[in-house]
């Protein structure tokens, strides 16, 4: 899911590699679900002869509904990713243009987890990682087992800073 083996580094590893909770994908379901009742209803409605034109239309219209609506959101969560490695985070989201961004974890100060309601019985959460850089934060939506992750980054940040700890004494 996520990074390609041939992104990483000599010796570095992927530690967890994750996208946005299918939770995203709930509204563009029920989008799906009403352009097709919609279509269905006009199609219904709409006998043989003249009406049959604005059968048509409405089911090109749903077509197109259904292609913005649902295809597009679905390419976006299926190509989007969050990877850490040993060693950066990198975002990648983006279907015709990718976009990315990676952060050393060597300048990560602090990682803290918001969840919800909702986000609580579905298992997942924002994870919100501070950095040493300008930007202050980034955040990353609808994490699935967020604690977990949040668990396996805290080690690894441990274990930099351990390493840099002891390198220095």
């Amino acid at each position: 899911m996520g990074m390609s083996a041939k992104h990483l580094s000599e010796g570095e590893r992927i530690v967890v590699s994750t996208r946005t909770h299918p939770k995203v994908l709930l509204g563009p379901l029920i989008v799906l679900v009403l352009l097709l009742a919609v279509g269905a209803f006009v199609e219904t409605r709409t006998g043989p002869g003249s009406d049959r034109w604005l059968s048509r239309v409405v089911w090109v219209l749903v077509a197109v509904g259904v292609v913005w609506f649902v295809v597009r959101p679905f390419l976006q969560w299926f190509a989007g990713s969050y990877t850490f490695t040993d060693r950066r985070l990198v975002t990648r989201t983006g279907v015709l243009t990718r976009r990315g961004h990676d952060i050393p974890l060597s300048r990560v100060s602090d990682v803290a987890v918001e969840r919800n309601v909702n986000d609580r019985l579905l298992g997942c959460g924002t994870l919100v990682i501070s950095d040493a850089s300008t930007h202050g934060s980034v955040t990353l939506p609808d994490i699935p087992r967020v604690e977990e992750v949040q668990r396996r980054l805290n080690d690894l940040l441990h274990e930099i800073h351990s390493g840099r700890d002891d390198e220095g004494a």
